[in-house]
């Protein structure tokens, strides 16, 4: 079974655009605090709470080293949500493979029909 709270923090993390840029700037590797907030004209604070709110869902981790901190993408981080909507994704997946082979045999039908008028007319 899901962890449902551990979902809702992700999305949570992920509902924030300025998150999903931090996210997409990590994936080219790791940055410091300073790095990522270049780009964004915020204060170092507003975006220390960006990293702490991707941090606390397991989305990236930062270590401090002297006063730098860097902060990189946690591998597995997504597997959660990735899991959730799976499990989700299967079972419509399966109704749109029979609504497919009911479609097909639909398609079929007609065809033998004419096939064998054709043969009754001959």
């Amino acid at each position: 079974m899901l962890n449902h709270s551990e979902i809702d923090s992700i999305l949570r993390a992920l509902v924030e655009p300025t998150r999903r840029q931090i996210l997409e700037r990590l994936g080219s590797g790791p940055a410091t605090v300073s790095q990522l907030a270049e780009p964004f004209g915020m204060t170092f604070a507003a975006v220390l709470q960006h990293l702490q709110a991707l941090e606390a869902c397991g989305l990236i981790r930062s270590e401090k080293i002297g006063r730098v901190r860097t902060c990189r993408i946690e591998p597995g981080g997504l597997a959660p949500l990735a899991d959730w909507i799976a499990e989700r994704r299967t079972p419509a997946e399966r109704h749109l493979d029979r609504l497919g082979q009911i479609l097909a045999e639909t398609d079929q039908s007609p065809k033998i029909s004419q096939d064998q008028e054709k043969d009754e007319q001959q």
